[in-house]
């Protein structure tokens, strides 16, 4: 079989055909080609959002029931895939063969995308803002569009949206979080990825060891710490 193979790239080559150009181009980043569809489009994401949101709801009531200053409590949000649906851009990205992990189209998509609101989210802020609790925006998005940040969770009637209440990209997450420590007491965090929680998460990357890490952290799951399905991207696809 492998000599008639040879014969027939020979045959090709001599009439000045490439045998590579006999086959399909493969698009690689159709790899990711499930997983977004799943987070795009399927009825399951939606389900698991919703109930996400429906039991934090739950643990956010229990947890402010006996507090006589809400004002002194915060809830910290994650953005994208957390409160904003930015799989748009990735279906957009993958129907021209393009592998959105580049993230070299994601500044633009901040300055004029059009994400939408993760169901059970805006509901949960709304109650949380109506409860006099502190909301606070911490998102790795670039400082430098934060202007174009504002505006589209403005545009889509989130509350406490403003520059202190948003926290960009200019440290770690985690001396964000310790500049909301020193004047609110965190009692909720929100997230797609577990470094949206603590920062040993983000120093040990490997799948194996942020399992291990969860294993230990595992109280704080359900109670204070609320994690959102994200299938499209993350540490764990690199792994």
């Amino acid at each position: 079989m492998k000599n008639i193979s040879k014969v027939i790239a020979l045959t090709l080559t001599l009439h000045g055909i490439s045998a590579m150009a006999s086959e399909p181009k493969v698009c690689e980043a159709k790899t990711y080609e499930m997983a977004v569809r799943y987070q795009n489009k399927s009825a399951e994401i939606m389900a698991l959002q919703l109930q996400t949101y429906r039991f934090a709801t739950k643990q956010f009531e229990e947890k402010i029931a006996d507090m006589k200053q809400t004002e002194s409590a915060a809830v910290v949000m994650d953005l994208d895939e957390t409160v904003l649906d930015n799989s748009a851009l990735f279906v957009k990205d993958l129907a021209h063969c393009h592998d959105f992990t580049k993230w070299d189209t994601w500044g633009e998509w901040e300055k004029n995308g059009k994400p939408t609101l993760i169901p059970g989210a805006k509901a949960f802020l709304d109650l949380v803002n109506k409860k006099h609790v502190k909301i606070y925006y911490v998102s790795d998005r670039s400082q430098k569009n934060k202007k174009d940040t504002l505006a589209t969770l403005k545009s889509l009637g989130l509350p406490q949206v403003s520059v202190q209440n948003v926290l960009l990209d200019e440290v770690s997450k985690e001396k964000r979080r310790q500049h909301i420590r020193q004047t609110s007491k965190i009692i909720m965090l929100f997230g797609d990825s577990l470094a949206d929680f603590a920062s040993p998460f983000k120093t040990k990357k490997t799948t194996e060891k942020q399992r291990e890490l969860v294993k230990e952290n595992k109280f704080h799951f359900g109670d204070d710490w609320i994690i959102l399905p994200n299938a499209s991207y993350g540490t764990w696809s690199k792994d």
